[in-house]
């Protein structure tokens, strides 16, 4: 092996492109708005029971990302394969917050705009989507969500091997915590990560974070 230099460590590191550490899955969504009389409303998909990971649960439209796209790109190739209507429909206004989770993957954002006319054309995918429904955007702003607070705690085995850190009575692993929001709206329930996306695109909106300007919906 040939001697390590900083001009060499310099050619290695300069112009690449950081990583997580460890192992990730990443996805993207898009949270669609929808006008429709005259009123803004949020459309979410409810997931095909023909799918083996969360049939039947509510969701924003969206999957895995695919190498070479972007994440806004792969929130609209998503969207346009399970609502079966074109890309060219879909108006990006801009990103929203990361959701990172203790599982392992990262969920990337964005609020978009699809017209009531072309949403309404298109055919959705009935292996993804069973249905889709629209919620007026006033009712998120207005109906605060039950939150249920969660400790994510290390599972560690008896076989760790303390005594080689050093740490033979055992050690205080860091625990992590959550919440899951919960809204319903008439016979559905809207939880979890796709109920945690919802509340930080109404805090947003409403600007109780980062001082942004606050939307007040007739």
């Amino acid at each position: 092996m040939s001697k390590i230099t900083i001009d060499k460590i310099n050619k290695i590191i300069s112009g690449r492109c950081p990583s997580p550490i460890g192992y990730y899955r990443f996805y993207s969504v898009l949270v669609p708005l929808v006008e429709k009389d005259n009123q803004i409303h949020v459309l979410y998909e409810v997931r095909s029971e023909l799918l083996l990971h969360q049939p039947g649960e509510v969701c924003f439209p969206g999957g895995a990302m695919e190498e070479g796209e972007t994440e806004e790109e792969c929130a609209i190739r998503e969207t346009c394969e399970e609502l079966g209507i074109k890309a060219d429909t879909i108006k990006i206004t801009g990103q929203l917050d990361t959701l990172y989770t203790y599982s392992n993957f990262v969920m990337y954002s964005f609020l978009g705009v699809i017209p009531y006319e072309e949403l309404i054309k298109g055919i959705p995918n009935k292996e993804e989507v069973k249905e889709y429904f629209l919620v007026p955007l006033k009712y998120l702003m207005e109906k605060s969500p039950y939150i249920y607070k969660m400790e994510v705690v290390p599972d560690i085995k008896s076989d760790f091997p303390y005594d080689i850190v050093n740490f033979k009575e055992g050690y205080n692993w860091r625990k992590g915590r959550g919440e899951v929001p919960i809204y319903s709206y008439e016979d559905k329930v809207i939880w979890g990560l796709t109920a945690r996306i919802t509340k930080r695109m109404v805090e947003i909106i409403k600007g109780e974070e980062g001082g942004g300007a606050k939307l007040v919906l007739k």
